[in-house]
């Protein structure tokens, strides 16, 4: 048994909450386990200087954790001068991530920003942050009028969550206990239908093995299906306006 009592094969509790914010027309409220992350989607008409004149948009994503999101507080970023390293990989993931489920040709020369900020944090905040990300970008391309009863520019679902090594055994959705003595430690972005994204392991001691590699995709692939389930279900029949194209759509990758 693990530190909360779950299987090694189980996800925690998830809870999607849509329209938490009433300003932002895609907001979310995303629950894994004891972590809280709110991402909220703004669209902006102007595109970025590299998508002038291409006819294509962009996704971008910011992420900060709020200083009490964890056990100590966390000094606000913007008080030290400069944005860490690590908040500044893990936007960049969320918005590579977001990108590469999104037609951008059919979206048109616009920016999508999605902020995420974490309220609290027991593990796992970059992989919710995009599993959340994802269902606040779908609300916000359904607000507006262009996409009215049309099919959204979105390709597929699209979510994420950890696993690793814990005590020489193979764990789903890492909560902090476990991810801070994990002696792998594993982030996958996925797509619902299998296609990753984007994988992040390291070996924190030993180096594993390529077995140990394709258990953890395995398991992640499984914890996957159940959060794009998670996903849908929060959607309801907005769900079925996501990997349909439309008549005539151009498409193409970012």
């Amino acid at each position: 048994m693990r530190v909360d009592g779950r299987a090694l094969d189980e996800l925690r509790q998830v809870q999607i909450t849509r329209h938490y914010i009433k300003h932002a027309p895609g907001s979310v409220m995303v629950e894994v386990g004891d972590t809280r992350v709110l991402c909220a989607a703004t669209y902006d008409e102007r595109p970025p200087m590299h998508r002038r004149g291409t006819g294509r948009g962009w996704v971008t994503a910011e992420y900060a954790m709020l200083p009490r999101s964890t056990h100590e507080r966390t000094v606000r970023e913007r008080n030290t001068g400069r944005i860490g390293g690590r908040t500044q990989e893990i936007q960049r993931l969320i918005g590579r991530s977001l990108r590469a489920v999104m037609r951008p040709a059919d979206l048109g020369e616009c920016t999508i920003w999605v902020d995420c900020d974490v309220i609290q944090a027991d593990g796992g905040t970059r992989t919710a942050s995009i599993t959340g990300a994802f269902v606040a970008l779908v609300d916000l391309l359904a607000s507006m009028d262009k996409w009215q009863g049309k099919p959204l520019p979105v390709s597929d679902f699209l979510s994420a969550v950890s696993v690793g090594l814990v005590d020489g055994q193979l764990a789903l959705d890492l909560c902090y206990a476990e991810d801070s003595r994990a002696s792998v430690d594993m982030n996958v972005v996925m797509t619902s239908g299998g296609r990753l994204v984007e994988v992040q392991g390291t070996a924190e001691g030993e180096p594993f093995s390529r077995a140990d590699l394709a258990g953890m995709l395995d398991l992640a692939e499984s914890g996957v299906g159940w959060l794009c389930d998670a996903q849908r279900n929060a959607l309801g029949p907005l769900a079925e306006r996501i990997g349909v194209r439309g008549v005539g759509g151009i498409g193409g990758g970012m």
